[in-house]
């Protein structure tokens, strides 16, 4: 699950570097506020692929994809690519468990058919 969840944060790294330089372009916002926000959001994502493994860190994924989709109205493609980055999300952690799932029933059974183990 971590490597496919690690992925998509890191594409959601870019995404949000992009998204930043879109917002630029508005009059509403300045950049260090646009920056900020970026920032912040590209920082989380990195940090959150360190942070699969341990409690929370699947959620904080979730709260991270629906900051995506909010960030819509700002930048409204941003509803598109956040809902797209909320389906790859869903997508990494359940079929992430299920590969994981599948690589420990075939480590248990390499381990009994090994001739060391009897």
């Amino acid at each position: 699950m971590r490597m496919l969840c690690a992925s998509t944060l890191i594409g959601e790294f870019f995404v949000i570097g992009f998204a930043g330089l879109v917002a630029m372009k508005s009059d509403d916002l300045t950049n260090a506020t646009v920056w900020t926000v970026c920032g912040i959001g590209m920082l989380l994502s990195v940090l959150l692929c360190g942070m699969l493994t341990r409690p929370g860190g699947v959620q904080l994924g979730w709260a991270l994809q629906v900051a995506l989709v909010a960030s819509g109205f700002v930048i409204p493609v941003m509803f598109i690519l956040g809902v797209a980055f909320g389906a790859l999300w869903w997508a990494s952690v359940h079929y992430g468990r299920r590969i994981d799932e599948v690589k420990a029933r075939w480590a248990a059974q390499a381990e009994a058919e090994s001739p060391a183990a009897g």
